[in-house]
């Protein structure tokens, strides 16, 4: 290889003991290890702990990764969170899913499902009758509380569709700005159980609007609402910045929708997608409160400063032990390729760019693969214009393509000139009409 100056020689050594035939001993990598179920689930609460646990049991088979006793154990402690709550009908899916091969324990209760479906029924008339005695005496925060605990009752009972109609009927009998953020997080927690994000936008700018009533922790929470929607519209840098946003407070007060290591993870991979080196290092290395999360997913942090170090071999290697467990996750599942490629593809070309010329084997070291392969990637980002170089088919080299700054220098000269020139000319016509009197005056209008 060699640099364009001297100056890109940090980066360059950088690299080279990155590629190059030593091993590193700065740091043993941190092994993909099969995820802990039960330390994974410990850190949600509510419905959203259930749809983990389910989405794992229903993943875990299909990708390849994990095994029979991982989607049982999910699926055991689905049942057993389930029987906490009163949702009859995800009780009849996960004990259709069980089929009886956790033993009696874990089979359909009946019994159960009976008694909680007869209680739902006379709670339900409670609360008609409560919220038909407050219209009818129109008193607007009974009746906002009515339509509220109703709200809670449909989501208990995972009738999303309903529960959302009754929080959004809340808001025509909001009197305060509290009553009104109260309604938009109630609003967002069910419209990202029913992956409705467009509402989740639309509340969270609602939200927004009301900032005297926004504490701290319901602020982080509104961050990752917008982050989780974004994320899900493929919006990654908008995704990331929302991540990164977020205030440490937040903790675990947000269980019932993500958990901190969430916001790490997500914010982090969004960034180095999008992220280019000032932006990481500013706005993540660098970022305090986002420094609390990563702290509790090391292997994140690790191969944050990794990717900003020019360890690609290292860095790729933490993304690769981590790929099964994200490919667990309910919210990032379908992005993990799509960050994945981006991410691959940003080491590439910032391998590349120190450089007149690069050794195809030595970078195909450096990243782990073979150069075959790595020619073919290189043959990618040059079509499509993201770097610029020429590929030494036989010789194995990659040639950049940089430009004639002696001749684009000139060429700047020369168009400044003939902008003065004709800045020049336009003044000396301007004074001449002024000089002589030649003034052209707007017709008055009959």
């Amino acid at each position: 290889m060699d640099a364009d100056d001297d100056t890109c020689a940090p980066i360059t050594d950088e690299i080279r003991a990155n590629g190059g035939g030593e091993q590193r001993t700065r740091r043993p990598i941190i092994s993909g290890d099969q995820l802990d179920i039960e330390a994974y689930a410990s850190l949600y609460s509510g419905r959203t702990k259930i749809m983990r646990l389910l989405f794992i049991a229903d993943h875990c088979s299909d990708e390849k990764i994990g095994n029979p006793s991982m989607k049982l154990d999910a699926l055991r402690m689905a049942y057993d969170e389930i029987k906490k709550g009163e949702n009859t009908q995800l009780m009849r899916e996960v004990a259709q899913k069980i089929n009886g091969r956790l033993g009696p324990s874990y089979e359909l209760d009946s019994a159960w499902c009976d008694t909680v479906d007869r209680r739902a029924e006379q709670k339900k008339e409670k609360l008609e009758n409560e919220l038909n005695a407050y219209r009818t005496n129109l008193i607007k925060e009974s009746i906002r509380m009515g339509y509220n605990d109703f709200g809670d009752f449909y989501y208990a009972h995972g009738q999303l569709g309903d529960a959302f109609k009754s929080y959004v009927r809340t808001r025509d009998y909001c009197t305060t700005s509290k009553h009104i953020v109260h309604m938009c997080m109630s609003v967002i927690l069910v419209s990202i159980e029913m992956g409705q994000f467009t509402h989740v936008t639309s509340y969270v700018n609602k939200a927004e609007q009301a900032p005297d009533a926004l504490d701290p922790i319901t602020a982080a929470k509104l961050r990752c609402a917008a982050g989780l929607a974004n994320l899900e519209a493929k919006k990654y840098k908008l995704a990331a910045r929302k991540f990164l946003e977020t205030n440490p407070e937040l903790g675990s007060h947000f269980s019932e929708v993500i958990a901190p290591q969430d916001v790490a993870t997500y914010g982090g991979l969004c960034a180095l997608a999008t992220f280019d080196r000032t932006e990481l290092k500013s706005k993540v290395i660098d970022n305090l409160n986002f420094r609390n999360f990563l702290e509790l997913v090391p292997e994140v942090r690790e191969l944050i400063n990794d990717f900003y170090s020019s360890h690609y071999a290292s860095c790729l290697q933490y993304l690769g032990n981590l790929k099964a467990n994200l490919l667990l996750d309910i919210h990032l599942h379908d992005h993990v390729e799509t960050l994945y490629d981006q991410i691959r593809h940003k080491a590439l070309i910032q391998y590349t760019l120190p450089f007149v010329s690069v050794d195809l084997n030595m970078m195909a070291n450096a990243f782990k693969t073979t150069v075959a392969e790595l020619q073919k990637e290189l043959e990618a980002l040059i079509t499509d214009n993201q770097i610029q170089a020429r590929i030494d088919s036989h010789n194995k080299i990659l040639y950049a393509r940089h430009a004639d700054q002696r001749n684009a220098t000139f060429q700047r000269v020369l168009e400044t000139g003939r902008e003065f020139d004709r800045d020049v000319r336009s003044m000396l016509l301007r004074s001449n009409l002024v000089k002589h009197d030649y003034n052209v005056r707007h017709l008055r209008k009959l």
